[in-house]
């Protein structure tokens, strides 16, 4: 995989399907999730390591697949992986748009920013540090607990945001146990910050 940026008019497309967003922001908010195919972030606790894979999944067009959101009603698409800026967006974005389709962005920040966004969220990971220019347009920052010493790397990227950038902390799913109280303790202290989590999980919903 190379840090170009893979053009074309069609995406791997690991999974989609409409849900309710689980975390951040707009949880609560119901959304059409589309993963796209392709990551080499190598974050190890990752949930979803099969989209690493760039090729294997079926490619879809943008048209296929804003057929497949009119058809469920949803009028919010994420965008997710994988790591979907490793694919130029604009067409994506464009198609979508013009049926007035809003269009959020879940990303680790890695890779440089294509396509038009209603909604950025940059999940930050040490392995493949975000791009600077990424974090100065998120409009959320959430940043995955794992171990006490991700408060600090949380820390680094909320200097780097926009004023208006919403922060959150997520404690890792497989550590959520004892991470979730350190998280809870940590948002006591810093009132910048709140506390993200995988609701979706909790009611067992994609």
């Amino acid at each position: 995989m190379t840090a170009k940026k893979l053009r074309g008019h069609s995406y791997p497309v690991m999974e989609d399907y409409y849900t309710i967003q689980g975390e951040g922001t707009n949880t609560g908010t119901s959304a059409y999730f589309i993963r796209l195919g392709g990551c080499d972030v190598g974050c190890p606790w990752c949930d979803v390591k099969e989209s690493w894979p760039l090729n294997g999944f079926p490619r879809l067009s943008p048209e296929q697949m804003l057929k497949k959101v009119l058809a469920s009603g949803a009028r919010t698409v994420v965008i997710t992986g994988g790591e979907p800026l490793l694919h130029d967006l604009s067409a994506l974005c464009q198609t979508f748009r013009k049926k007035k389709i809003r269009m959020f962005l879940e990303t680790s920040g890695a890779y440089s920013m294509s396509g038009e966004w209603d909604w950025i969220c940059v999940s930050p990971k040490k392995f493949r540090p975000p791009l600077a220019s990424n974090l100065r347009i998120a409009d959320e920052l959430k940043v995955i607990v794992f171990n006490s010493s991700d408060f600090t790397w949380a820390e680094q990227q909320a200097k780097k945001v926009k004023k208006q950038c919403r922060l959150y902390l997520q404690p890792e799913w497989g550590k959520a146990g004892r991470m979730l109280r350190e998280v809870i303790a940590y948002v006591k202290q810093n009132h910048t910050w709140k506390i993200s989590l995988q609701t979706h999980k909790y009611i067992n919903i994609p």
